[in-house]
């Protein structure tokens, strides 16, 4: 079997917009109520206190800011990957907001959380993404400077 660049890229492309668009279903309880087996959060509330552990150093009030900003982002990240859109810059945006996710986990919960949930992996498929020559299925053609 060889894998080309191309399937490689529409493969990563589609497996981080799934990641992203499954994260928002947790957290507006389309996977179930919490409790429930590979239920995260299950409610908006669930998840606006898990953001508020991530972000303990941000003033308590911020906490609901940052939860819905998260999740504006990722459905528009994760949209943005599915049709090819500016494929480079939605792949490099996604590597921050995964980064940054990793090291709010490292920071609050310890390095084993992230990697647990291979934040810092997904990380990297992203940048990685966003480096490529061609990054999938023909909707972005351009060519690395």
């Amino acid at each position: 079997m060889r894998i080309t660049r191309s399937s490689a890229a529409l493969f990563t492309r589609i497996a981080l917009a799934a990641a992203f668009l499954s994260a928002v279903a947790d957290r507006l309880g389309q996977w179930g109520q919490y409790g429930m087996p590979g239920v995260a959060w299950g409610n908006f509330a669930r998840f606006t206190a898990y953001t508020r552990k991530l972000t303990w150093m941000m003033p308590e009030s911020s906490a609901p800011v940052l939860a819905w900003a998260a999740t504006v982002a990722e459905v528009v990240l994760a949209l943005g990957l599915l049709a090819g859109w500016h494929t480079r810059l939605m792949a490099a945006l996604s590597g921050v907001l995964l980064l940054i996710f990793a090291l709010a986990m490292t920071v609050a919960l310890g390095i084993k959380a992230p990697l647990d949930s291979s934040v810092f992996s997904a990380s990297a498929a992203a940048f990685l993404l966003a480096c490529a020559e061609q990054t999938g299925f023909g909707l972005d053609h351009m060519r690395r400077s």
